[in-house]
């Protein structure tokens, strides 16, 4: 997807709002490609095509569509993307460990009080046969997940060690996420970690009910980041700084499309149509219907969050060498972002 405006449109959209010399520059917009994975959480991105904020800061992104942010990895590392959005999962942490400096710069997706997007099921069958009757009930239980050291297999832990069982007292058996629902419904798995849409559409179709959400076992879980590739980081810093200020901007006006846990704020028609247009969802009941992420309006990393995930992943073996966060998150650019744009006032 080419993200295309004429230069008057950029060079007006500018002036109305951006005071950086960036925006005045009559010079050819600079191409810069992004990865992708057609996910809800990366509506900052077309958000930023749609509103203009790309084009705005004199940037012609192009979409690059990927299976996960784990397959970005490499193009990361080689500079053939410039940025990626995903999870910081542990086939990153050991990308950098072998001395690939790609850089986590911005929050992307989080659980914040009432937008646990991330949701543990259970067969509702079991629950009616009393299978399940509490927590400790998921001991020896098949859970559907989508990849070893990844977020939510953070999430599944702490739920277990919380009712002092251990991540070896399930059985887990990875496949793609919107495979979930079907798992559940032909039984196939006794339970699930599964994001959003799938624990809205199982619940919906009676095939399963929500037991915890990431925001009730982690809340404020830095589920997905942005990320620079090193050139792009070092060598193309100012284009760096406007993609983070477009990307900022739109994220705060996701975040005006949130209201009580749900799509139901004053920007979420808006949204609803440039998701709708962009992903694999494109009914306006579903989005009605699940729990969206949250996503820091400032833009700021949780590396706590990070922290506790790299640990887990860590003593399961996952990641091969040695991770120092500092040398990871780069918060450089959210900040001068912010110091343009000022925090964010709901």
């Amino acid at each position: 997807m080419r993200l295309k405006a004429g230069r008057l449109f950029a060079l007006l959209a500018c002036a109305s709002w951006c005071a950086s010399p960036a925006c005045h520059d009559t010079a050819a917009a600079q191409a810069i490609t992004v990865g992708a994975t057609s996910s809800t959480s990366d509506a900052p991105i077309y958000i930023a095509d749609k509103k203009g904020y790309f084009a705005a800061e004199g940037l012609d992104v192009k979409v690059s569509n990927f299976r996960s942010a784990a397959d970005m990895v490499a193009p990361l590392g080689a500079g053939q993307i410039e940025a990626g959005a995903g999870s910081a999962s542990a086939g990153l942490y050991n990308a950098v460990a072998r001395g690939i400096r790609i850089k986590i710069v911005a929050h992307k997706a989080s659980s914040p009080p009432g937008y646990g997007g991330t949701k543990i099921l259970v067969r509702k069958d079991h629950v009616e046969s009393g299978r399940y009757k509490e927590l400790k009930d998921l001991k020896g239980m098949k859970f559907a997940m989508n990849a070893p050291g990844v977020s939510n297999t953070s999430t599944l832990n702490t739920l277990l060690k919380s009712i002092g069982l251990k991540y070896s007292d399930v059985e887990t058996v990875d496949m793609p996420l919107p495979d979930h629902v079907a798992a559940l419904k032909n039984k196939s798995v006794d339970a699930s970690a599964s994001v959003e849409p799938g624990p809205a559409l199982a619940v919906r179709n009676g095939d399963a009910v929500v037991v915890k959400s990431d925001d009730e076992i982690l809340p404020n879980h830095q589920i997905a980041v942005l990320l620079y590739s090193e050139e792009f980081a070092l060598k193309r810093s100012a284009a760096a700084r406007q993609f983070m200020r477009a990307y900022i901007r739109a994220v705060r006006f996701y975040n005006g499309a949130l209201k009580d846990g749900r799509l139901n704020g004053p920007n979420a028609d808006e949204v609803i149509a440039i998701l709708s247009e962009a992903t694999p969802i494109k009914s306006r009941e579903i989005y009605k219907l699940i729990t969206p992420t949250g996503m820091n309006p400032d833009g700021r990393v949780n590396k706590a969050s990070l922290g506790y995930d790299l640990a887990f992943y860590t003593e399961q073996g996952l990641v091969k060498g040695s991770v120092n966060l500092d040398d990871v998150v780069d918060g450089a650019f959210v900040e001068a972002a912010l110091k343009e744009l000022g925090l964010y006032k709901p």
